[in-house]
């Protein structure tokens, strides 16, 4: 929406594409030796979505994707697209609870981990509750502009990391989204629960797997101009819940998990900026950043509305 709203004043006509996310998840083993790194997984399928129906480009970017062997699935629109970013659901969640603010913004006394559970990691049933809650609000946003809803659990499953069969049922991730409330937070647990370690990784000599979920929080940091900056994750989260919400608002779609996301992750920022008033902060610290963006949303929305 932003981007071809505000391409639009330049060429009414222009053709935007966005794909869902990246394609691998690679890391820095060794900070020391930051050329060496390891891909922990790859995206088993991506999806492309342009604003021109029958896009030459994409046709072009589809066939290149099959030479590589790449799973690329082309959809309706870039909006369906960028839909399909498990991130979307499980980042603020995961980085926007207190646990998590905290190791991001004062730190720990021992390291604590994104995706493991409490006390090592955030989760909790609390935090599989409000990733159900967001995803249901997100899923009535998706329903307005006719978007075929997100099976939260099949796409964690199928399409991002694995588990093995024996740990959830087919027929419970296949039905996932008309299962009660109660059951899909058990399940989504358990996914959680199951990737704590590769379970498709070869065991160490005394039976140790792959320790998939030892993912650290990053802290705030001061990068070689001594300004203090936020991480990416939760920085990044921030801007695109901010986005969501706006959406929902101009729809009038009330979200107020999401809200409350984004209500902690502020009062963090104004937190940190209250206790650090000598340092050199970011622009990210300013919560009204993007205004500019919003509006651009609001029109996009406004034209469309009229021509729909």
């Amino acid at each position: 929406m932003i981007v071809e709203q505000f391409m639009s004043k330049f060429n009414k006509d222009i053709e935007v594409i966005s794909f869902s996310t990246y394609l691998g998840d690679t890391r820095i083993v060794d900070k020391e030796a930051p050329n060496h790194v390891l891909t922990t997984g790859v995206k088993k399928k991506l999806y492309m979505g342009s604003t021109h129906s029958n896009s030459t480009m994409c046709q072009r970017i589809s066939a290149l994707a099959e030479q590589l062997k790449i799973q690329l699935e082309v959809v309706e629109s870039p909006l369906h697209a960028e839909t399909r970013n498990s991130s979307l659901y499980v980042h603020p969640p995961l980085f926007m609870n207190d646990f998590s603010l905290k190791a991001i913004f004062e730190g720990t006394d021992v390291p604590v981990y994104v995706y493991k559970l409490f006390p090592e990691g955030p989760i909790t049933m609390t935090l599989i509750r409000e990733m159900r809650l967001m995803w249901k609000e997100m899923m009535v946003i998706l329903q307005a502009f006719r978007v075929p809803s997100v099976n939260l659990l099949q796409f964690m499953v199928k399409e991002n990391y694995p588990v093995r069969p024996e740990t959830l049922d087919e027929g419970d991730i296949e039905h996932f989204e008309i299962l009660p409330d109660i059951l899909q937070e058990y399940l989504l647990y358990v996914r959680y629960t199951a990737i704590l370690i590769d379970p498709f990784s070869q065991p160490d000599e005394n039976g140790h797997y792959f320790d998939f979920s030892a993912v650290p929080f990053k802290q705030v940091y001061k990068n070689e101009q001594d300004v203090v900056q936020i991480p990416r994750m939760p920085s990044e989260d921030y801007y695109r819940t901010a986005m969501i919400q706006h959406i929902g608002k101009m729809l009038g779609i009330k979200t107020p998990m999401i809200d409350q996301f984004l209500t902690r992750y502020e009062a963090s920022c104004q937190a940190y900026k209250d206790m650090h008033q000598d340092q050199h902060l970011s622009s990210q610290f300013n919560t009204n950043l993007f205004e500019g963006d919003k509006a651009l949303v609001t029109k996009f929305l406004e034209i469309n509305r009229t021509l729909s």
